[in-house]
This record gives structure tokens, sequence and C-alpha cells, in this order.
């Protein structure tokens, strides 16, 4: 199975932050988790972008 890539962007400040990778057909959702922003200096949450 297929696996892609994808970044997770600051919904606050708009930085891209980290990389990661998942399985697009066993998870066809958008990753939404709550990361900490260097940026912002805070936890923040951060969607996926591709």
């Amino acid at each position: 199975m297929p696996r892609d890539g994808y970044t997770l962007a600051c919904t606050t400040c708009k930085m891209e932050n980290y990389i990661s990778k998942k399985n697009k057909k066993t998870h066809p959702e958008k990753v939404e988790l709550s990361k900490h922003c260097s940026k912002c200096n805070a936890h923040t949450t951060h969607k996926e972008k591709k």
C-alpha cells in the first residue's frame, strides 16, 4: 500500500513545522493534531497541508 507524505502547518501562523507519512487508502481524512510551534512558542493546532 502506498504511503504519501504530507506536512503539518500551524493554524495560527501558517508555518509548516512537521513532515510525516500516512496510508491514504486506510486514512483518507485530513490529520489535525496539537503540536508545538516554534514561531508561536506554544502548543497549537496543526492541520495537514499538501
